[in-house]
């Protein structure tokens, strides 16, 4: 594909912003090459700058469940605009947006609309210290929660070791506070509280991992944890900014019946704008100013327009049949994708949720960081700039979740399957 336009608005952003993006995440240094500037979307489909169309699997990285510029979504928010973008004071559609999120969430009675999801576990992280009355925090080795200060760390020699700081600037007493466990093993959680007794305020986790590729929960873990921050006296934290209102409308803690302390929400409550989204029981949430001494505030925190936007989808999202089909959608793909890797014998493992999965270039099962790092990132490289010649765009990373929209068809599912045959066969 000619790509020149790209090439060329990448040559003036890099002198312009770092790394020529504005999110790493946006950036090819996995894979190698010049990232892909977008110009339009519709449906199942993106076209970039030089007018190349894709079938797009990254979707914005998830908030798009139905697609790009749905006409009732772009509707409800340029209806919206046209009465005033922010006002800095209540508006009726917040409190419609709530409504909704009650009503969906079971572990949660009130809730505060941030401006994203990292705000969103920000605020759950002070709230559990807050409430607590406690410092340390468990979060899992992969697992990313947004690059708040007190989760931008890793495990050190061992997971009972205090965490480092993986990020430059993180001061090394928030690395201290924050202790690593490991991904789908109850057991490295338990030796950490029993080392720390009475100091644990929360356990963070996403229940279905999404940042260290797509990988569920194994039986047991989700409820070993549950019961494990009950008996320590420590907050459950379910980070569900990627998998709330995509693995089922009200997330992943109905698919697997565990109901947590405090939900942290993002991408699809905003219909594709910037939301995020903490909830709790209402004893919790009275913790949060004003009712309460843990401050928190945004200027465009539930702004009408995203509000506008993220009730249309959930709206959308609740009609009959709407989850099943995107469940449908992403079974056949996964399965396809399963054939075609084995036919061309290639080892790989897919991952799959509802409405996400992940292709890891690994011969063995991936559960958890350590074996999705044994993945093979340069055949990955690869086959993601043989997809993407092909039409087809999966995340620019290894390590991310391929998201599966409404809009995403049979004819998609067939297309993809062939450019995948034809990209392993090359």
């Amino acid at each position: 594909m000619d790509r020149k336009r790209s090439s060329a608005l990448f040559e003036k952003a890099v002198d312009l912003i770092p790394g020529g993006v504005n999110s790493p995440a946006r950036a090819w240094n996995s894979v190698g090459g010049t990232p892909i500037f977008f110009a339009k979307g519709e449906g199942s489909h993106a076209w970039d700058e030089d007018g190349n169309r894709y079938i797009d699997y990254v979707c914005s990285w998830g908030p798009l469940i139905l697609g790009h510029a749905h006409p009732e979504i772009i509707g409800a928010a340029q209806e919206v605009a046209s009465l005033g973008t922010s006002f800095g004071a209540p508006t009726e559609l917040e409190v419609r947006m709530a409504e909704l999120v009650v009503e969906a969430v079971p572990s949660i009675e009130m809730v505060r609309f941030v401006n994203s999801g990292t705000e969103a576990t920000m605020s759950a992280l002070r709230l559990a210290r807050a409430f607590t009355g406690r410092n340390r925090i468990i979060k899992f080795d992969g697992g990313y929660h947004g690059h708040d200060d007190a989760l931008l760390v890793e495990a050190g020699s061992g997971v009972a070791a205090q965490g480092i700081a993986t990020s430059a600037g993180v001061h090394p007493d928030y690395a201290a506070a924050t202790m690593v466990a490991d991904y789908n093993d109850v057991q490295s959680v338990e030796r950490l509280l029993q080392a720390h007794e009475g100091e644990v305020a929360a356990i963070i986790v996403e229940p279905i991992a999404g940042n260290m590729g797509v990988v569920p929960p194994q039986a047991g873990f989700l409820e070993g944890l549950r019961e494990l921050a009950t008996s320590h006296g420590a907050l459950l934290i379910f980070d569900e900014v990627i998998s709330g209102f995509r693995a089922a409308y009200g997330g992943a803690q109905t698919v697997y019946g565990v109901t947590p302390d405090i939900t942290c929400l993002g991408k699809i409550v905003g219909g594709g704008f910037p939301v995020g989204a903490y909830g709790a029981s209402r004893e919790i949430m009275q913790t949060v100013a004003p009712l309460g001494p843990m401050y928190q505030a945004g200027t465009l925190s539930g702004n009408p327009v995203a509000m506008a936007a993220g009730i249309k989808t959930l709206e959308l999202l609740k009609q009959p049949g709407v989850y099943e089909g995107i469940a449908s959608t992403t079974e056949r793909l996964v399965n396809g994708l399963r054939d075609v890797f084995a036919r061309a014998e290639v080892p790989a493992q897919i991952n799959g949720v509802s409405g996400a999965f992940t292709v890891f270039f690994n011969p063995n099962p991936v559960t958890d960081m350590k074996s999705a790092s044994a993945s093979d990132g340069q055949e990955f490289a690869k086959f993601f700039h043989a997809m993407t010649d092909r039409g087809i765009y999966p995340p620019p990373s290894q390590f991310e979740a391929w998201f599966v929209s409404t809009a995403h068809s049979d004819e998609d599912i067939e297309a993809t399957l062939t450019a995948a045959r034809e990209a392993l066969n090359s």
